[in-house]
């Protein structure tokens, strides 16, 4: 049983437990009903559990010059290098939970950490997971998705502008930043990596295609700005923040993020279809597309 289906039963005997407290003593059937619901409801919950997962694992993984084989890495490349990848994950999960300045602390840096669990054999490196002992299926905590995402977000690099520009929309500068840092130390030093989580493995082929991803990360490569539309919403997923606007111009549908900075994406669905202006950031790289992320609700109109 996963979290969803222990709180749907929680719920569920919630609801039997309020309405049997509103159906008389006389009405013997009808009791007897619910009364036999209630106890099956409680045997689930008590005897189901709950489902755990194992943590998002990652092997961080180093082939070029100072790497000897699979024995080992030269520490003055290996620390840094493991420090500045787990920089740019930790930016990136404190940017789930707010706005980030682009210099200064981060805030509730203590929330945020990766487990150095040992070291990976290949080439050379570490294995490095998010915390948590019991992680309950379906659970997604802010490393896990960190992890995942920085890892696209290199793969982006090395692939067409819309790849990017996909990666980076609504990405805080200061997320891109510490990425790049990342690819610099490698640069700097003549090596790549490797990025493996679950079945899915990343790679620079050589340090040439370092040095471009560096530069496509550079922030003068993304274009961001804001820009005004007119229309109306059609709807808005709220877990996965994402939303549709049709454009009153030309009937176009935009497809775009919702950002950390709205706390309840769910409000628009109760403003569907209504006229209104919007201001969006539009991301582009190069020649891709842009992508539209919304930072700001907008001021309703008056009904």
């Amino acid at each position: 049983m996963n979290r969803d289906e222990r709180n749907h039963l929680l719920a569920e005997r919630s609801q039997v437990q309020g309405l049997l407290a509103t159906i008389p003593t006389s009405q013997g059937i009808t009791r007897a009903s619910f009364e036999s619901r209630l106890r099956r409801l409680n045997q689930e919950i008590t005897t189901a559990g709950v489902a755990t997962r194992l943590p998002v694992t990652t092997r961080l993984t180093f082939r070029g010059r100072p790497v000897i084989d699979s024995h080992a890495v030269y520490a003055q490349f290996g620390m840094p290098a493991t420090q500045a990848f787990t920089e740019a994950v930790t930016t990136r999960a404190a940017s789930f939970n707010g706005p980030l300045s682009d210099m200064g602390p981060i805030p509730n840096r203590d929330d945020y950490g990766l487990l150095l669990t040992g070291t990976a054999i290949g080439s050379f490196g570490f294995q490095l997971e998010e915390p948590g002992d019991e992680l309950l299926v379906g659970q997604e905590t802010a490393m896990g998705k960190a992890l995942l995402q920085t890892q696209q977000l290199f793969e982006s690099a090395v692939g067409s502008d819309d790849d990017l520009t996909e990666a980076t929309a609504g990405l805080p500068p200061r997320v891109i930043k510490e990425a790049r840092k990342f690819l610099e130390t490698l640069a700097a030093h003549d090596a790549v990596c490797n990025v493996t989580i679950g079945s899915h493995s990343f790679s620079f082929t050589d340090v040439g295609q370092v040095r471009r991803a560096v530069d496509r990360l550079d922030v003068n490569n993304i274009h961001e700005e804001n820009q005004t539309f007119f229309g109306s919403f059609l709807g808005v997923l709220p877990t996965s923040r994402t939303f549709e606007f049709k454009d009153a111009a030309d009937g176009t549908i935009i497809r775009g993020k919702i950002a950390a900075d709205v706390a309840d994406p769910s409000i628009i669905n109760s403003h569907l279809n209504r006229p209104l202006q919007i201001i969006l950031a539009a991301t582009r790289v190069g020649e891709g597309k842009p992508r539209f992320v919304l930072h700001q609700l907008p001021a309703w109109p008056m009904t």
